[in-house]
């Protein structure tokens, strides 16, 4: 079996495949069955070093946005970075001669999955957000079938074409130890535990609140702070956190944790966590909901999908919406402290985030692939 794999641009695009990249090896180890994987992304996304970390073959294309503004970069996408980038997806696909095309979003998928209706090559794209966006709207109708994740995102595709899946999850995810994630940071495991995360990219936003919070907000929790590098990967945001930790009085200090990135620790990280306070792009929230882990959201300003996702969350009870412009350190401790003291609304917080996860979900896309494939 040979798929292509496309899309890309941020972690929510990212994660499910390799959710599924992961899953397809599994399934291929245990029936001894060939399967050739490629990758076709963009040029300096964060797909790029994920899939040479998997050791899954890549082709960077040149990609150009589709904007709804005005913007001096939109004449040379369309003149120049569109139609090379729609040459190159053109060439990858037909040199790798795919069996069927998984697609995950994101503005590179888009001549991916038009070079496969070209050439005859079946496409599935997937939708991990409640609001769909432009990418996939326009994939969509190249595509011969769209998982969607929830059921409301159906709405935006021909019916014909849709089925329910779910957002997949990386396996590791599932395997978190709240004890090891403890001993590694050093914390108390009778103590609740926060855990604040801007997303791969982080959030000054947040970040700023963070830190503006941290002697109230470390009287009641231990927190975990992936803060990201700051603005223009400068790292000021986690020098600004490191020394206002310092300035804290020691057992305060032994109460926070704070880095840049977190790794292959992040199942020990969500399974110590009671509480997760977080952007809400397609990645976290469906980690959230797959974990069971309640949450506190602030959308990114403008990010109509994050807004969807998280008020798909609140809606069934499993998270709390804070908007950026009443994000403050006091507004924050608040919230924090609220749920931090209520134990069984936490935990019904979580069992509503878990009711909106799809078990089994990276199956049912291989499923779904494997017919596309056998109907060609």
């Amino acid at each position: 079996m040979k798929i292509l794999i496309t899309g890309g641009g941020t972690g929510g695009h990212v994660s499910p495949a390799v959710a599924v990249i992961t899953r397809l090896r599994e399934l291929s180890a245990q029936d001894n069955s060939p399967l050739d994987l490629h990758y076709v992304g963009s040029v300096s996304g964060i797909e790029r070093p994920t899939m040479e970390g998997l050791g899954v073959p890549y082709t960077a294309i040149q990609t150009g946005k589709l904007r709804r503004y005005l913007s001096i970069q939109t004449p040379v996408d369309l003149l120049v970075r569109l139609p090379l980038g729609a040459f190159q997806a053109l060439n990858a696909v037909r040199r790798f001669r795919p069996d069927v095309i998984f697609s995950t979003g994101g503005y590179v998928c888009v001549p991916t999955v038009v070079a496969g209706w070209l050439l005859r090559v079946p496409a599935l794209t997937h939708e991990q957000t409640a609001l769909v966006g432009l990418a996939n709207r326009i994939a969509g109708r190249f595509a011969r079938r769209i998982a969607v994740s929830y059921a409301q995102s159906a709405r935006y595709f021909p019916p014909g074409k849709v089925v329910l899946t779910g957002n997949p999850i990386r396996p590791s995810l599932l395997e978190g130890n709240a004890a090891h994630g403890a001993a590694r940071f050093g914390f108390d495991p009778a103590m609740p535990t926060v855990y604040v995360t801007g997303g791969a990219q982080g959030s000054h936003a947040l970040n700023m609140a963070v830190e503006g919070a941290l002697p109230d907000l470390l009287g009641v929790c231990q927190v975990i702070h992936q803060c990201g590098e700051g603005p223009n990967g400068s790292g000021a945001d986690l020098k600004s956190l490191q020394a206002a930790s310092a300035a804290l009085p020691p057992y305060l200090q032994e109460r926070y944790r704070v880095q840049p990135f977190v790794g292959d620790e992040i199942a020990d990280v969500y399974a110590l966590a009671s509480l997760v306070v977080g952007r809400a792009g397609a990645g976290t929230v469906n980690e959230l909901a797959n974990l069971g882990k309640p949450s506190i959201l602030v959308p990114l300003p403008g990010a109509k999908e994050q807004a969807a996702n998280a008020h798909t969350l609140e809606a069934e009870g499993a998270s709390i919406t804070i908007v950026q412009e009443e994000l403050t350190p006091r507004s924050l401790t608040v919230a924090v402290t609220d749920l931090i003291s209520q134990p069984k609304k936490l935990a019904s917080m979580g069992q509503a985030a878990h009711s909106l996860s799809t078990e089994g979900a990276a199956d049912k896309i291989i499923a779904e692939l494997m017919q596309l494939a056998k109907a060609r």
